[in-house]
């Protein structure tokens, strides 16, 4: 009987261990993690975009390329519906929110963000020849606007939301299509995204002078993954430190506007 019972007492610790052990693979693989999913707007130039092969391009593309290599990881970019960012976020889908994200207090309730790296602000663009010059000439006209975006924050906390005729589309690339073809009479947009199409189609758009609100970008990570966080911010400081993100900022707007 006594050997009976040491015998079964082994079987129980040598189980114990073996499952101690699953769990601790387990846990090191998640931590260990070796490839950044980072979710964009493939259609938020000049952020991150698709160029004419298809390829994934951007300001925010070439920024996580090269933190991610400072971090010694991998980098996928996973396209998604913009309006469920932080859902694909907080489900694990993806790791990171980085394409022109603006960091709002509403948006701090769902996400943890890195330090600011770009200023921004929300603007209206109307066609180069429309009679529109004021925010108070926009009542009475369609308007377009994307889907749960910084801008329709924006627009909703101006007086003049109410006077507007709002005309919703799931990405920036619909709403100038419209405009363009006289659908629409303007649409609030990123200014950095506004003007990226204007050195595209210079004779084309206007941006009306005075700004809905001004704003910053930042990268979203998922609430309580602070050990990636702060890794990633290490990673964007020493960008800063060694003119990495200055370099990157020359290549596509022609100067250096990244936010130390």
């Amino acid at each position: 009987m006594i050997i009976a019972v040491l015998a079964a007492c082994g079987s129980s610790n040598e189980s114990s261990s073996s499952s101690e052990g699953t769990d601790a693979g387990t846990n090191n693989e998640a931590t260990e993690k070796e490839t950044l999913i980072i979710g964009i707007d493939d259609k938020f130039a000049p952020m991150g975009f698709r160029d004419e092969n298809n390829e994934i391009v951007g300001f925010d593309i070439d920024m996580a390329r090269a933190a991610a290599e400072k971090m010694g990881m991998e980098v996928e970019f996973q396209p998604i519906d913009w309006s469920t960012k932080e859902t694909e976020l907080a489900s694990g889908r993806i790791d990171l929110i980085w394409n022109g994200y603006t960091i709002t207090e509403e948006r701090k309730q769902k996400v943890l963000f890195t330090k600011p790296y770009l200023e921004n602000a929300q603007v209206v663009a109307t066609l180069i020849d429309s009679p529109i010059e004021k925010l108070d000439e926009l009542a009475g006209k369609q308007v377009g606007i994307q889907a749960l975006s910084s801008a329709l924050d924006a627009l909703n906390e101006h007086p003049i939301s109410k006077e507007v005729k709002l005309n919703e589309y799931k990405d920036n690339v619909l709403a100038l299509t419209d405009l363009k073809n006289k659908r629409t009479e303007a649409v609030v947009i990123d200014k950095v995204v506004m003007e990226y199409y204007m050195t595209q189609e210079p004779d084309t758009f206007k941006i009306l002078e005075e700004e809905l609100a001004p704003e910053q970008y930042g990268v979203g990570v998922k609430q309580g993954n602070e050990e990636l966080l702060k890794k990633l911010q290490a990673a964007l400081d020493e960008m800063n430190e060694d003119g990495t993100a200055a370099t990157i900022s020359e290549k596509w707007f022609g100067e250096d506007r990244v936010l130390k």
